[in-house]
């Protein structure tokens, strides 16, 4: 006699191989998404990086006389604000070339500090090297570099080299 067998379910054994198989696929998602947040993460910090590369570019492409005082080897410790530039808070006031790029480099530094974690040495934060050019004619060069810990890597920077054509000066 042959017996006939009607399974009219799923045994305890499969639901859980099932589970088990489950869990290891969302594990794996799981992985992937804390993956593409950091990804994500640093690609947003490169891009502040690089944003601010830019934004010092322009300061000194709009303060071309400044040359010189856009190296921030020249101040000792760190450039100081001299509110040349108008603000909500206050009017702004007359600046000289030099006062001017010491400003702008105070407002980029301060920049680079609020919008990018601390280097493992801050005085690589934000660096702008000038190179004066060899010849007179000839353009001057602006080394900018901006530098950022995060954590799982290796210290992080951007480098950027600025060529401007010398200006007359201001009569």
């Amino acid at each position: 006699m042959r017996m006939k067998w009607l399974q009219r379910g799923v045994t305890l054994v499969e639901a859980l191989v099932a589970l088990v198989v489950l869990s290891i696929g969302l594990l794996g998602i799981a992985g992937l998404f804390v993956e593409s947040l950091r990804s994500s993460r640093t690609a947003l910090l490169r891009t502040h990086a690089v944003n601010l590369a830019g934004d010092i570019a322009d300061r000194i492409r709009a303060n071309g006389n400044g040359r010189d005082a856009y190296d921030t080897a020249t101040y000792a410790g760190a450039p100081a604000p001299h509110d040349c530039a108008p603000t909500a808070a206050q009017a702004g006031g007359n600046c000289s070339v030099a006062e001017l790029a010491e400003d702008d480099l105070a407002r980029w530094q301060a920049a680079v500090s609020d919008a990018l974690p601390a280097p493992t040495d801050p005085a690589t934060a934000a660096v702008v090297q000038y190179v004066r050019a060899p010849n007179p004619g000839r353009p001057d060069r602006y080394l900018i570099k901006i530098a950022w810990q995060e954590p799982g890597f290796p210290q992080l920077s951007v480098s950027s080299e600025l060529v401007v054509m010398p200006r007359p000066p201001i009569s």
